[in-house]
């Protein structure tokens, strides 16, 4: 029963994610992802000045510093996942007149979490192609 309601929340939680960038509070599918982007990029260019491996890769693969990686990582990111989540709240209390937590935390993930997962590695990647060509010339 508990898997059916939970399974019912993320199915309308996906429906109404789908439903949102045509609503009210829309600039949001672009700012969040914008700033997730940043940050991510941004980490990622300093992890390539640290010689560091990309992220999602030695967070996957190192389970000896994995703790420390995801912890270093949440710190950079907790703000904006925040202020998806409260946006959300907002969005939420005007729409529906209510607040579905679980539909609150799949937006947040979607509009901040995930954008900052896919780019810290590929940024770190470029980033390091960029400096192993600025010493070649």
């Amino acid at each position: 029963m508990l898997i059916n309601i939970f399974t019912d929340a993320i199915e309308r939680g996906w429906e109404n994610f789908i439903a949102r960038p045509s609503g009210p509070m829309n600039f949001r599918f672009i700012m969040q992802p914008l700033m997730a982007g940043i940050l991510a990029i941004r980490s990622g260019i300093k992890d390539a000045k640290e010689k560091q491996p990309p992220f999602l890769w030695s967070a996957i693969s190192d389970s000896s510093n994995r703790k420390a990686i995801l912890k270093k990582a949440w710190k950079q990111i907790r703000v904006p996942f925040f202020i998806a989540c409260v946006l959300d709240i907002i969005y939420e209390l005007i729409i529906h007149r209510s607040i579905y937590p679980v539909e609150m935390l799949l937006t947040a993930i979607l509009l901040a979490l995930i954008p900052y997962l896919l780019l810290r590695g590929p940024s770190n990647r470029i980033a390091r192609l960029l400096m192993k060509h600025r010493t070649k010339e």
